[in-house]
């Protein structure tokens, strides 16, 4: 499919870009799709919350009163879960939430990812830009320009550009990632996805 280059200001440069086939119009596979972003969202899962457990507390380790006699119950330690400030019975431990997943099922995820922001004409292709130093204003401009400052919109670029991703960080709907940084959870999250022309090869060599 052909795809229409626009300039900063939105208009339409007279050049047009082919899409590849095997990575924007491929079969979405859903499972595929909801696979990668289970593994992106428990990957962010930072697992440090911890409780301390009975042989973790600070205290006497003396028995607290005699074995029989009381009326009570017996009771072997100050430590006990069962007393104020006692250990935590099956409480928090560290640990990671990490999941893995197949390269091939990661590709065919974000090829699926692509293909459905096409077929919903949420993709748009942009001349590659540049700012003299990093404005919020410059950026929200080339936003506005391109009718996207209602949407939630990602914009992808070919490499690492300073100057533009300063220009993103204050503007809550728009965020700007290299070719290499997109995942299956930034295409499905935003409404929107705009293309550098420099990122759009790069991807293809990337997902092909």
């Amino acid at each position: 499919m052909k795809l229409s280059v626009l300039n900063i200001k939105g208009k339409d440069t007279g050049r047009s870009v082919e899409l590849s086939k095997s990575i924007f119009e491929v079969t979405p596979n859903d499972h595929a799709v909801y696979l990668d972003v289970k593994r992106f969202l428990a990957n962010n899962r930072q697992g440090t919350n911890k409780t301390k457990e009975r042989a973790e507390i600070t205290g006497s380790t003396r028995k607290i009163k005699k074995q029989k006699g009381t009326g009570t119950a017996r009771a072997g330690s100050i430590k006990n879960p069962l007393f104020r400030g006692g250990g935590t019975i099956f409480g928090p431990r560290v640990r990671s939430y990490s999941q893995k997943l197949n390269k091939n099922v990661k590709r065919l995820a974000r090829r699926s990812a692509l293909s459905l922001k096409l077929k919903d004409k949420a993709i748009s292709v942009v001349e590659d830009f540049d700012f003299d130093s990093p404005k919020t204003k410059s950026f929200s401009d080339v936003v506005n320009a391109l009718g996207l400052n209602e949407k939630k919109s990602l914009f992808v670029l070919g490499g690492v550009n300073k100057n533009v991703y300063l220009s993103a960080r204050n503007l809550e709907r728009s965020s700007v990632v290299t070719n290499s940084e997109i995942s299956t959870y930034s295409i499905m999250n935003a409404q929107h996805l705009v293309f550098l022309e420099s990122s759009l090869e790069q991807i293809e060599s990337n997902l092909s």
